[in-house]
């Protein structure tokens, strides 16, 4: 949808109005992240990779020039966990307390939920609805993320425990729910999409990374043992 605006020019109105199509939610023209000029910036271009083309994992990830690379990592992190609401509620049509009784992946992986007063386990539905509760509590934290255009240094190194902490959802879907990860990662390549980028930026080991979803030349230069 266009508009036209007070000097003449004519702007593209992002916006989904009452009626639209599936076929073409948010599919407005893409322009350039220079010309995003509001505080959600790079929310907004990430988000208009990810609808361009779901499968160019590279380019979505492909950090713009003159975005602070902190707000870069929190801004893709929220991404995912948004994402991950949606393979979270899939996961509800079998994961239930009574077959997933503990947040388990292989039989070496047996998970404990950090949501309470002391780390326990929880069967697995209920971790990943913990899970991506405090993620967002914390994402959202007024006193650790008070700003969208620049964040302290010691505010990014508490992304590496919530990326390790949501990466378990994948690796139980994976493992327990297969079905149900290949259709959603099939529509998403969500899973492909966070392996990259936690390897890239050094935000979980390889050894944590257990769910198969790169050949091994696929992951890119950058990988650390933290």
């Amino acid at each position: 949808m266009k508009m036209k605006m007070a000097d003449g020019n004519t702007a593209v109105l992002r916006r989904n109005r009452p009626g639209t199509k599936a076929e073409m939610w948010s599919k407005w023209s893409d322009i350039a992240y220079e010309e995003m000029d509001n505080t959600l910036a790079v929310q907004q271009y990430i988000q208009q990779a990810i609808n361009k083309d779901v499968n160019d994992v590279e380019g979505i990830l492909n950090q713009p020039d003159g975005v602070d690379e902190g707000v870069w990592k929190y801004e893709h992190l929220r991404q995912f966990c948004m994402e991950l609401n949606g393979l979270s509620v899939k996961l509800q049509a079998e994961c239930n307390p009574e077959t997933c009784t503990q947040m388990t992946a292989t039989e070496q992986w047996i998970f404990l939920c950090a949501a309470h007063k002391t780390p326990k386990e929880c069967p697995a539905i209920d971790y990943t609805r913990h899970t991506l509760d405090g993620a967002a509590c914390l994402l959202n934290s007024n006193k650790y993320f008070p700003s969208r255009v620049s964040i302290k240094e010691s505010s990014v190194a508490k992304l590496g425990s919530v990326c390790r902490r949501v990466y378990r959802i994948f690796s139980h879907a994976y493992f327990h729910h297969r079905t149900l990860f290949d259709e959603y990662e099939n529509e998403t390549n969500l899973c492909k999409r966070f392996t990259i980028f936690v390897t890239k930026y050094n935000l979980m080991s390889k050894e944590n990374l257990i769910v198969p979803i790169l050949d091994d030349q696929e992951l890119i230069e950058g990988e650390s043992e933290a």
